[in-house]
């Protein structure tokens, strides 16, 4: 199926998952050169999901490997895509395409192997990921109930739907996506709209640092 416009169609099943598999960290294996990373805690029941997306020239392995420890401590299921080009489509091409497609074929292979809790569904990422998950977010308000944004550099949604709430973070020193252009003006334009709105500056560049990354992760839990 051909999704239209950034939308996302893959929802979680009601009952077990059609093909649960036990805790740990593997390949997508989606049949495809670029592919991505699932990392499944050692927690009960259905658990929280963050789709999280890497920044421009990055992979999958290297977004996913820093978060391990946290998201065992909060229990949250990572789905980690690789994005089909050296970053996002609708940043290297102007429009919403085949990463779309991708995040919706990778969501419901995940949906039919892991218990997911349906209200604690999530995206986030850093950098050209945290813009991308704050657009696809906003226009996903219905599948995502919460948006992670590290050091993110625009907001572009197709269409807004729902009011997901929404954690940025920036750091003051960034010279790659400069705080006072990007984090800043994003942030007061969320709060202008009516999201709710968790914001945290740190003294630092463009990162995300592990204290960051906790916080987050409490924010998303709580």
């Amino acid at each position: 199926m051909t999704t239209e416009g950034g939308r996302l169609s893959a929802r979680p099943g009601a009952g077990d998952p059609a093909a649960p598999i036990e805790p740990g960290l593997y390949e997508l294996e989606m049949g495809a050169d670029r592919d991505g990373a699932l990392y499944v805690p050692d927690a009960d029941g259905p658990r929280p999901l963050l789709l999280t997306l890497h920044g421009a020239t990055m992979h999958a392995g290297q977004m996913v490997r820093p978060l391990l420890s946290v998201a065992d401590e909060f229990g949250i299921v990572l789905l980690v895509p690789d994005s089909r080009g050296p970053t996002w489509d609708v940043i290297a091409a102007g429009g919403y395409g085949p990463d779309i497609d991708f995040l919706d074929a990778a969501l419901r292979e995940t949906f039919d192997r892991c218990a997911v809790d349906p209200s604690a569904i999530s995206v986030g990422g850093v950098s050209d990921g945290a813009s991308y998950a704050l657009s696809v977010g906003v226009a996903n308000g219905d599948l995502f109930a919460s948006i992670v944004a590290f050091s993110p550099g625009f907001i572009a949604p197709p269409e807004v739907v729902g009011r997901p709430r929404v954690f940025v973070s920036h750091g003051v020193h960034d010279r790659i996506l400069p705080i006072d252009a990007c984090g800043r003006p994003i942030v007061a334009g969320l709060r202008q709209a009516d999201y709710d709105v968790e914001y945290l500056e740190f003294d630092g560049g463009h990162e995300m640092p592990e204290p960051v990354v906790r916080a987050a992760f409490k924010w998303l839990v709580e």
